[in-house]
């Protein structure tokens, strides 16, 4: 993933409220548009990077089984 992308996503997020970045996740899931795609990554890095090991097993354990069905 291209750098300029990650700092991109990162200043227009900057400062904002839990509701707004959840409303920014929910907007571009429901659109579908592969171009959003990127800045979910950049949100899931985030996650990934400030989670505990139990909480990113968890989380590998709930893909797991969102992908089984």
């Amino acid at each position: 993933m291209n750098f300029q992308i990650r700092d991109a996503i990162t200043a227009n997020v900057h400062g904002q409220s839990a509701a707004e970045i959840k409303d920014i996740v929910e907007d571009a899931i429901s659109r579908g548009e592969e171009h959003l795609l990127p800045g979910l990554g950049v949100f899931f890095e985030k996650w990934w990077n400030q989670s505990s090991s139990t909480e990113q097993d968890a989380f590998v354990q709930k893909l797991e089984k969102a992908f089984a069905n």
